[in-house]
């Protein structure tokens, strides 16, 4: 694995075309540019690995989910809302086949030379322009062109192609007041019109349910649609409080994802891996890429665990004492005394920095997509310090060597 430099002379135009063409419309956080002055290039030999190692705790995290699905009561460590808890009730018809299955697991390298897998965004992952245009885009910018690269695009229309009848209608339901949102589902939109379906961009209560079908009222697109693409996490749902939420459960329309994602969105996951092992699921990949993680109180008096909030989002509120900004770290301390159960304690993995130009040091998360169990792309991410946060670098993925060489 390597970073390999943009030449100075081209990465404005560079960032400019990521602007404009490959629906990068927030290239900053706060004052700090958010688009990689490197790409970041894996061997063969590790992108095998990470395909093997994605597609292996992908079945992992799918096989858990359904039997959780079928055992709710078994269920009760997750920590979900009395909401939710009422809601995923209604999730019995639920049948994986008929949906779509998206997920991102989040793999960081470690000094020991192996993996580490942070997470997995198994509700709403984004990041779908950066693994699909952004790759592209750099292979006309870097100076070394033996290289290939995954378009998650392409894999993810290629699902809904095989899951959402021909011509249909499709409802992006987003945050439809942010940017960043809308950019992640412009660009599927702008994929899937081309293949024929109707899109509608709209909220989340802009979809009502009837006999279990999901009906648009939004003006001008009434009537039903065909699939869900939601984009609006589901515990912000919760909070939002549109009116006919609850129909996202148990609806037969085809969704993208399906609320059963619920079970391991939550860092709560591993605390019922004990009990998912004495039901037959095997969680042995998942065992050896995540680092150990317990209740709060459990780690009281242990060297070298830190504190993540049980439904954090791009590196927010965790406790990584060197990447944290001014009283930071100390803010957190108190939040997860005064609230222990809204996070969980990890050990700390070492993360194995990357060299960049004139000694600049880099660590990298690497975002492996999965669709429907099938390895999906990359959506990377760097920074200077050991935690991916908002103020972390998007940077495109390449593999060196081309199609032929597999």
């Amino acid at each position: 694995m390597k970073l390999v430099p943009i030449p100075r002379e081209k990465f404005e135009e560079y960032r400019i075309n990521l602007m404009f063409d490959c629906y990068k419309w927030d290239p900053q956080f706060l004052d700090n540019n958010t688009i990689a002055k490197y790409a970041l290039v894996l061997t063969q030999e590790e992108h095998k690995e990470l395909e093997m190692l994605t597609e292996s705790i992908d079945v992992e995290t799918r096989n858990a989910e359904e039997f959780l699905n079928s055992n709710l009561h078994l269920a009760k460590p997750l920590g979900l809302s009395r909401k939710v808890r009422n809601e995923i009730t209604k999730m019995k018809n639920y049948e994986p086949e008929a949906h779509i299955r998206l997920m991102r697991y989040d793999f960081h390298p470690t000094i020991e030379g192996k993996w580490a897998v942070s997470e997995v965004n198994s509700d709403v992952p984004g990041g779908f322009a950066e693994a699909s245009l952004m790759p592209e885009l750099v292979l006309g910018v870097v100076e070394e062109n033996d290289f290939r690269f995954i378009c998650f695009g392409d894999i993810l229309t290629e699902a809904i192609l095989k899951k959402v009848k021909r011509n249909g209608r499709i409802m992006l339901v987003h945050c439809t007041s942010y940017s960043d949102d809308r950019q992640v589902m412009q660009f599927l939109g702008d994929r899937l019109t081309k293949e024929g379906f109707e899109i509608i961009y709209g909220a989340a209560d802009h979809l009502n349910f009837r006999d279990n079908k999901a009906i648009s009222i939004l003006d001008g697109n009434e009537g039903e649609v065909d699939a869900i693409i939601r984009f609006t996490p589901l515990e912000w749902l919760v909070d939002i409080k549109p009116k006919r939420w609850q129909g996202y459960f148990d609806t037969i329309t085809v969704s993208c994802n399906h609320p059963v994602a619920i079970f391991a969105q939550t860092k709560r996951f591993p605390l019922i891996w004990n009990t998912l092992e004495n039901n037959g699921i095997n969680m042995s990949t998942w065992r050896e890429l995540l680092p150990e993680t317990v209740e709060v109180k459990q780690a009281k008096g242990r060297e070298g665990f830190i504190y993540k909030p049980a439904y954090g989002r791009v590196g927010e509120r965790i406790s990584i004492k060197e990447a944290c900004r001014g009283d930071e770290y100390k803010k957190i301390l108190s939040d997860v005394r005064l609230h222990p159960k809204k996070y969980l304690a990890q050990r700390k993995f070492n993360s194995k920095p990357l060299k960049g130009e004139n000694d600049e040091e880099f660590h990298v998360c690497i975002g492996s997509y999965t669709v429907d169990g099938r390895h999906a792309g990359y959506y990377a991410r760097i920074s200077d310090l050991p935690r991916i946060d908002s103020h972390a670098a998007d940077i495109p993925v390449l593999i060196e060597g081309n199609d032929e060489d597999e």
